[in-house]
């Protein structure tokens, strides 16, 4: 019999068939157009075949035709397993639904924790974690990846140096270290103040040394401010000077802006899809249909499925497009050169201390050509201006 796997879906029996008219009961099998395979005799009164289920019914009314009687030895095929599974489905259900709570108990949240933090900087800590949905029972499939919790928790916590982020099972472990305030002191060896750049003096403050130039003094660079020899002639000492010499200095800045620019921008449109990987295999849970953005950006997130301790070759993904678009932008002659003035500004401003100020500018030239914004400002920066120098043994003033 060819293709006994089919049958096998639909069903087989084999069958025991005794008596005197064995012979004329398989004739009366044939001529009805029974299949039958497998036929074996058992001496000269006995005989066992294989059939179909389906056929099964057919039989009887040829064997009694016959004289002989039918005994059905086994029965094989999906309809009798599936008997079988029905028998037995609450078994089967309790071990699905205990594989099931397990998994999912496997990866879920269930202990955060924090070393090296005091009981305030903690619980900040705790609260982040929580805004960010990281908390226990929590699966751990919507929670972001240790890096981003830790990249997170830096740029929003002040009190912290660093904290090192690490998932172990199912317990998250954080590792603290806090700045450590107030900082300690700089050791300074004796040392000058002395002019890092061309300005004039409009305020000082000097915390030691001796002061050697007075408010509207002009300097040049590298000359002397604040001197750390101090005392009288035959009793002078050296001391680290220290203080504040705020002078008026002067910056160019030149900016060049074209007036029409092209750059890329997020739309705001975005798509979430979700599936299972397993392998090199991934089967779509969620989000399905054809991306509709013709140029976008992937962020992708894939967390590994756990049972109990174990990671299994199974994981979930996360992926979310973004969707970018071509913007240009055109400035008018006028809103160029404003645009090019702020820029100059951003541009002065980002190579000064903290402490400077931007006192007054005064655009020195401006134009157009080729399409293009060109400006050069002058800047006034009231700024601190002194640095130390070391004192060498033998200097005088």
């Amino acid at each position: 019999m060819k293709n006994q796997w089919i049958e096998f879906y639909r069903g087989l029996v084999t069958v025991k068939a005794s008596g005197k008219g064995i012979e004329r009961f398989i004739n009366a099998l044939t001529r009805s157009e029974i299949n039958i395979w497998n036929v074996k005799n058992h001496g000269t009164q006995s005989v066992t075949f294989k059939m179909k289920l389906e056929d099964v019914k057919k039989i009887r009314s040829h064997a009694r035709n016959s004289d002989c009687r039918i005994e059905f030895l086994q029965r094989a095929g999906a309809p009798f397993l599936m008997k079988r599974l029905l028998k037995n489905s609450g078994f089967a259900a309790g071990a699905l639904a205990f594989f099931a709570v397990i998994l999912l108990l496997s990866n879920m949240v269930w202990g955060i924790e924090i070393k090296g933090a005091n009981p305030a900087t903690e619980y900040q800590i705790i609260k982040e974690l929580d805004k960010m949905g990281v908390k226990k029972g929590k699966l751990q499939f919507f929670v972001d990846n240790v890096e981003s919790i830790q990249r997170k928790l830096s740029n929003n916590i002040e009190a912290i140096t660093w904290v090192g982020v690490e998932l172990k099972g199912t317990t998250y472990h954080l590792q603290v270290v806090e700045k450590n305030e107030p900082k300690k002191p700089e050791y300074l060896s004796p040392r000058h103040l002395v002019a890092k750049k061309k300005a004039v003096i409009v305020d000082m403050f000097v915390e030691e040394g001796r002061p050697v130039v007075d408010i509207h003094d002009h300097v040049q660079p590298g000359q002397l401010l604040v001197s750390g020899i101090i005392g009288k002639e035959g009793q002078t000492e050296t001391v680290p000077s220290k203080g504040e010499i705020f002078g008026e200095t002067w910056y160019k800045s030149e900016v060049i802006l074209p007036l029409k620019s092209t750059f890329k921008v997020f739309s705001g449109n975005e798509k979430v899809k979700h599936a299972l990987t397993i392998g090199n295999l991934e089967i779509p849970i969620w989000g399905f249909g054809s991306l509709e953005f013709e140029e976008y950006e992937l962020e992708e997130k894939e967390q590994r499925v756990k049972f109990l301790k174990w990671e299994l070759p199974i994981s979930y993904v996360n992926k979310t497009f973004r969707e970018r678009e071509q913007v240009t932008r055109i400035y008018s002659n006028k809103e160029g050169f404003e645009a090019a003035k702020d820029l100059a500004r951003k541009k002065i401003k980002s190579s000064l201390d903290e402490n400077a100020k931007v006192m007054g500018e005064k655009v020195l030239h401006q134009s157009i050509d080729n399409g293009k914004v060109t400006i050069a400002i002058h800047f006034q920066i009231i700024e601190n201006i002194a640095e130390g120098q070391p004192i060498i043994q033998g200097d005088s003033e």
